[in-house]
């Protein structure tokens, strides 16, 4: 079935593409969610008359997202879950689950936007991807713990792993430029 994109659609098309779908995805998802309408020439004729209007309301929406987004950069999230020895969780975190996590964090978001491919089933820091906007995806840092104490000592010890890594990179650097400053001097 041929459709026009109403909105940019991840992995099928920008605003205004005339692309075919499978019919079931056009019928229960596209033209229900108003994303896209049939491929007729009344439609196409209707979509360029409202693309200037159209592409405004988008506009608009993808700058209200990356304000959104930009607030949201660098946003970490703790889900306290009871997990066996080992790690493995006794149930899961879900895309509802990381919803209302942030939702609980302050922000807005509905379930449809987290892109969560496999459901969370052990403990651990995760990189949830969100999609405000269809073109304003950002990263949140989901942490995974039985508890916030435990949550603390995780996130101090990576914090420590990474100042030793700084510390080492310029300490190597530093090394060959003080041989240079040797051999000039022996010279």
């Amino acid at each position: 079935m041929e459709v026009i994109l109403l909105e940019r659609i991840e992995k099928l098309g920008q605003m205004g593409d005339v692309v075919n779908v499978k019919p079931g995805f056009a019928r229960n998802f596209l033209l229900p969610q108003k994303k896209a309408l049939r491929a007729s020439k009344d439609n196409l004729a209707f979509f360029e008359k409202q693309r200037v209007q159209l592409e405004a309301l988008n506009l608009k929406r993808r700058d209200e997202a990356q304000a959104v987004a930009d607030k949201m950069a660098g946003l970490s999230v703790l889900m306290v879950r009871q997990a066996g020895e080992s790690g493995q969780l006794y149930g899961s975190v879900s895309g509802k689950d990381v919803a209302d996590a942030v939702k609980a964090a302050g922000y807005t978001i509905e379930r449809r936007m987290v892109n969560l491919d496999q459901p969370i089933k052990t403990l651990g820091s995760y990189g949830v991807r969100i999609s405000l906007h269809p073109e304003v995806p950002v990263t949140v840092t989901i942490n995974v713990a039985r508890s916030a104490e435990e949550a603390e000592r995780a996130a101090a010890a990576a914090a420590a792993a990474t100042q030793a890594e700084e510390a080492e990179a310029p300490a190597e650097e530093e090394a060959p430029a003080e041989d240079v400053a040797e051999e000039a001097a022996e010279a």
